[in-house]
């Protein structure tokens, strides 16, 4: 060993990105940031507003000045900054929908201005899947689009525009998890496609995010027979060395998807999984939402020291990845330097690029009146959301419609919950019926057509990926962020 054992623990902490609870930093994550550990991230509940976040990065930051603190901001229907209110960017469906690169890379430096003011210096964005399948239940509006040169441009656009703003990139979730049907945060996604169908589609824009010099790529728990007929692409080194590193010539930061999901966890084990991952070629451990606690840190460093003492792994793999977190650490505090004097974009880009993605379509023998002018009663039908998009996160466009025409009304249903007639509600009011994937819910089909049997005049709003096109009026927005709907409700009533 070329390393003393005393410096394992340090080392391993190096590599560790874990999560914490509270608004402030705890006591035990400002002690090991002065014991070794390198990075944090943040979710939804560290945050109440940016000044609250900028004061609670500075205490980090006070402990180790070049501290890694990570994000999981897509700026879209996944959203941690703006979680209380909804996201006031568009995402990336939305964006792809648009397809102008220049708009793309504007929108992510507005955001990567915003995260660097409140002292986030790694953002685990952008999502470059190609969204393939449309009945993937955990990628959706979260991606670009279904076509891999689209997500590509736009991948490599968002790269450029986040780290010109002053913060790193990471790609996700390596290699591709587009083409699933399967939640990795519940099981193991089997990606069935032959390499030459990966080389076409998946692989695409990760090339492209490689090639615009993105800072870090996350792995996804992924089973990709054509590149690795046992491991999942976390911990296989195939994947994360002989694909990544040896043919995409990517040289940063690999960083895991939270090792906790399932997906790997029930496998592997959740301290098994670590050291696996490390072994494979991973640079950094994320510890996701689910495990937030000094103990679940205690846990992996220590098994990352005892797989280093019994030659499980091997100490120059760890310190590989210790010196790779270190540069990444100092490239950050580089950009944060640089990205100081990059001014924020016009206030509403985020609004301006979710009024260019909606898109109207009306039926041949369409009879309803646009736009808007009385009081409307809206009909939102709220499926279950997958753990990355977060239930705290408000979506819909009853509320930016009644600011738009007072008097409007809201209800919304749930799968167990919908009446017979859904828009008995309305009377002789204009019926406004919002979905989220209507292809992909029976249920919410079946209470749609309910709805609009009744009537026909009914506008469908589609706030998910619009595969199902359906009523009279019919408008996609491509996301389900804050400014989507108010995009939305300002074509209804025509302030746009």
């Amino acid at each position: 060993m070329t390393t003393p054992t005393g410096h394992l623990p340090a080392l391993a902490a190096a590599v560790l990105q874990p999560g914490f609870v509270g608004t402030t930093p705890p006591p035990w994550v400002c002690r090991w940031l002065g014991e070794g550990l390198g990075s944090v991230v943040l979710f939804a509940r560290n945050v109440v507003d940016p000044a609250q976040v900028a004061a609670l990065t500075a205490t980090l930051r006070a402990e180790r000045p070049d501290v890694i603190v990570a994000i999981d901001e897509e700026a879209g229907d996944v959203t941690r900054l703006e979680s209380v209110h909804g996201s006031s960017r568009p995402g990336n469906f939305a964006l792809g929908a648009v397809d102008d690169p220049e708009l793309t890379e504007a929108v992510a430096r507005d955001l990567g201005v915003e995260l660097a003011a409140a002292g986030v210096t790694l953002n685990y964005a952008p999502d470059a899947d190609v969204n393939s399948n449309p009945e993937n239940p955990v990628i959706g509006v979260r991606s670009f689009g279904a076509d891999p040169a689209l997500v590509a441009r736009h991948t490599a656009a968002w790269v450029r525009g986040l780290q010109d703003g002053g913060v790193a990139a990471c790609a996700k979730h390596f290699p591709g998890h587009g083409d699933t049907r399967v939640d990795s945060h519940h099981d193991l996604p089997r990606i069935t496609a032959d390499r030459d169908r990966l080389d076409a589609c998946e692989l695409a824009p990760f090339r492209a995010a490689v090639a615009a010099g993105v800072q870090a790529v996350m792995t996804g728990h992924l089973l990709v027979p054509a590149l690795d007929p046992q491991l999942p692409a976390t911990l296989s080194r195939r994947i994360l060395g002989g694909l990544l590193r040896d043919e995409l010539g990517f040289s940063g930061v690999v960083v895991t998807d939270a090792v906790e999901m399932r997906a790997v966890a029930d496998r592997y084990g959740f301290a098994g999984a670590t050291v696996r991952a490390l072994a494979a070629g991973a640079d950094a451990i994320c510890i996701g939402g689910e495990r937030a606690d000094e103990e679940a840190a205690r846990e992996l460093r220590d098994a990352i020291v005892a797989a280093v003492v019994s030659g499980e792994l091997p100490e120059e793999r760890l310190a590989e990845a210790a010196k790779r977190v270190g540069q990444l650490a100092a490239w950050t505090v580089a950009a944060r330097t640089a990205g100081s004097a990059v001014a924020r974009g016009a206030a509403d880009v985020g609004l301006v690029a979710a009024r260019r993605a909606v898109r109207v379509t009306a039926a041949g023998s369409a009879t309803v009146a646009l736009p808007l002018t009385r009081a409307a009663h809206v009909v939102e039908f709220e499926p279950m959301r997958n753990i990355a998009i977060g239930a705290e996160t408000p979506w819909g466009i009853g509320a930016p419609l009644g600011e738009l025409l007072p008097g409007t009304d809201t209800v919304r249903y749930a799968e167990p919950d919908v009446p017979a007639d859904p828009g008995a509600g309305a009377g002789p009011r204009p019926l406004v019926l919002v979905v989220r994937d209507l292809h992909r819910h029976d249920w919410m089909r079946a209470a749609v057509q309910r709805a609009l049997a009744a009537r026909p005049d009914a506008i469908v709003v589609e706030l998910g990926v619009p595969e199902l096109i359906t009523g009279a009026v019919h408008l996609a927005t491509h996301g389900a962020t804050r400014a989507s709907g108010r995009a939305a409700a300002e074509v209804l009533t025509g302030t746009r």
